[in-house]
């Protein structure tokens, strides 16, 4: 982990958000958006959800159905979506990390509300899905509980006053950029972990901005600091992806010396928008090989300022060849920092190397040794097979 940083606050409660920011709701708004808009001949685009993460229901409604010039009112539209939606909210993931913090939280006592532009009703019914989460709350408010919601102070003053606290000692967790300039009007301090990539020079108003929730650090907000980290690296629960082994950039071994055996995003988006862009490791199975440690960058590499998503796996062994369409196999167990821009190659190369050395003797303990033994990482042909 990164060196200790100053305390900047002594904060004594946490406000968070839910749809975002505790739970991957943008998938699941995208798919029914794209169905509906369908049926009125219209293409759901994607840059349309940064117009509307973080609105109210309504206002996120009256904006699709002005933007798209749709042949109904907002109400109408509402009517139509709503059942759409409720169908799939027993779907939703918790996003990675969400469940780690509520836990943490409660288990120091640390007093927890949550504070969402949806309707009581929807925020009931999402928390129902998932154990232990609506009695962590020692207060929860929805949209339709304050005159106006996000980015209005009120539902974060409301929520406070429920938590019989003062806003200054308030930590509110967001990812929304009408979520954070609320929670700053209330006086709250805030930590960003925007729900889309390459959005974070917009959150300049939040005290801080994190790549995700596996990053945060409650010991600079005067709260518990989290214990499950262990030598540099955070155990996670395992996550699998394979293919042939593809051709990359060719920069891996040309400008940082570092040979890596590219995967296909093809097939993985959905798991990809799923976990956090940063560097993780685990275990890399080849076909005819063996199985072997590795480390990994999944993201845009903002030092090569990529414009998509990719995997780069850099299995740490010397091979005296290339394998390209060899099929390789990744089991993913651990975190290691989220991804990062470097002033120099030179610092780039050091970091990764640095990771490697992280993730070799990591990949030696117990917990993450036993990994290597996952049937489909011995044998990458069996894809679906995991403990």
């Amino acid at each position: 982990m990164a060196a200790a940083t100053p305390l900047r606050r002594l904060l004594s409660c946490v406000i968070l958000d839910l749809d975002g920011t505790l739970l991957n709701t943008d998938g699941i708004v995208g798919d029914v958006l794209k169905v509906l808009l369908g049926k009125y001949g219209k293409q759901w685009d994607t840059k349309m959800a940064l117009q509307i993460v973080g609105k109210t229901p309504i206002e996120a409604a009256t904006a699709i159905v002005e933007d798209y010039k749709l042949p109904c009112t907002t109400d109408e539209f509402m009517s139509e979506i709503t059942p759409m939606f409720s169908e799939r909210w027993c779907n939703i993931r918790a996003l990675p990390g969400a469940n780690r913090l509520i836990k943490h939280l409660k288990q120091h006592g640390v007093p927890m509300a949550l504070a969402s532009n949806s309707p009581r009703e929807s925020i009931e019914t999402k928390l129902s899905y998932h154990q232990g989460w609506k009695e962590s709350f020692s207060a929860i408010v929805g949209g339709d509980e304050v005159r106006m919601g996000k980015p209005s102070p009120e539902i974060f003053l409301e929520a406070a006053k429920l938590l019989n606290a003062e806003p200054s000692n308030c930590l509110v967790i967001e990812d929304s950029l009408p979520g954070v300039g609320g929670a700053k009007a209330a006086g709250m301090e805030v930590v960003a972990v925007p729900s889309y990539p390459k959005q974070s020079h917009l959150y300049a108003s939040a005290d801080e901005v994190v790549n995700s929730l596996l990053d945060l650090r409650p010991e600079i907000w005067g709260l518990p600091p989290f214990q499950d980290w262990i030598n540099g690296t955070l155990p996670i629960e395992p996550w699998y992806i394979g293919g042939p082994v593809i051709k990359g950039y060719g920069r891996g071994s040309k400008v940082l010396g570092i040979p890596t055996a590219n995967l296909s995003t093809e097939g993985w988006s959905d798991i990809l928008s799923y976990h956090p862009s940063g560097v993780y490791f685990g275990w890399a199975g080849l076909s005819t090989r063996g199985v072997y440690k590795m480390v990994m960058s999944i993201g845009w590499n903002p030092y090569f300022n990529n414009t998509e998503n990719t995997i780069e796996p850099w299995l740490l062994h010397d091979f005296n060849e290339d394998f390209y369409g060899e099929e390789l196999r990744l089991a993913i167990v651990g975190y290691i920092r989220p991804e990062a821009n470097f002033s120099s190659l030179e610092s780039l190369i050091s970091k990764i190397h640095e990771d490697g050395k992280i993730s070799e003797e990591a990949l030696d303990l117990p917990l993450y040794a036993t990994y290597k033994d996952v049937p489909s990482v011995k044998n990458p042909l069996q894809l679906n097979e995991h403990p």
